[in-house]
């Protein structure tokens, strides 16, 4: 268990847990403690969906500038490959995830929160990339994730600006799926992803990699992407009793072992 990002495991969903008051900056240690917590979370199988939670308070308020601002060119290079790759292995964590917002969610905290399958966002929250404020760009993926979600011309404003988007906007543009009140953060994201830890994790598995991956290319290459996964599940446990049950009780009926 990291000192600044911990994994906490109840009845099958596993919570991300950032915890370096007041506004979890995202330092080196951070980035570190959050690759080995996705990393626990994508072997566990006792974790089937994931919470990233950053408290009542604040997700995430984004990169430690202080820690940076007297950072070189090289020292740069260096830290931004340590960077993408933290962020990346949650973004290739093979089970649902969602992001649980209150407070701001800024810069690498926005991205962090793009890395999820989901965003539940408290009706307090602040979302942005504001880097261009400092001279810079969104270095942890927001010029690649951000376009992806709510397309080029929105992720451009964004970017190019460096705003605060409120969550009624966010939810209108689509940078997050949900708005509820800061107290029910945490519990509506739990709730969002609950009914997918009762699925079949590797149809899961199999769906969010055939998506994740196939919208990255073009549609025959993620068509063969799908026709690879598909045929693939064919060989779990998880397929057998879902057909099985189906033909004998009808659609919906499965009880998933997650094998």
């Amino acid at each position: 268990m990291g000192e600044l990002v911990r994994l906490e495991v109840e009845d099958g969903i596993g919570t991300i847990r950032l915890d370096r008051p007041p506004m979890n900056a995202l330092s080196r240690q951070v980035q570190e403690e959050l690759r080995a917590a996705a990393g626990e979370a994508a072997e566990r199988s006792d974790v089937r969906a994931v919470v990233v939670y950053g408290g009542p308070k604040v997700f995430a308020a984004g990169a430690d500038v202080k820690e940076m601002a007297d950072w070189s060119y090289t020292d740069i290079v260096d830290a931004s490959v340590r960077l993408q790759s933290a962020f990346t292995a949650l973004a290739r964590l093979p089970k649902p995830t969602v992001a649980a917002i209150t407070g701001y969610a800024l810069g690498g905290g926005c991205e962090l929160a793009l890395c999820c399958d989901f965003r539940v966002a408290g009706d307090n929250a602040r979302l942005g990339q504001p880097e261009i404020l400092l001279g810079i760009i969104p270095g942890a993926g927001g010029t690649q994730r951000l376009p992806r979600l709510i397309g080029p011309a929105r992720a451009k404003d964004l970017i190019f600006t460096g705003r605060f988007v409120a969550a009624d906007e966010a939810l209108a543009i689509g940078l997050v799926d949900q708005v509820v009140a800061p107290d029910d953060v945490c519990a509506a994201a739990r709730e969002l992803v609950q009914r997918y830890a009762r699925g079949p994790a590797y149809a899961l598995r199999a769906a969010k990699e055939a998506i994740d991956r196939g919208i990255e290319t073009d549609l025959d290459t993620g068509l063969e992407i799908e026709r690879l996964q598909f045929a693939g599940l064919f060989a779990t446990q998880d397929r057998s009793v879902g057909m099985a049950s189906f033909v004998e009780h009808g659609p919906g009926k499965a009880v998933f072992e997650g094998r």
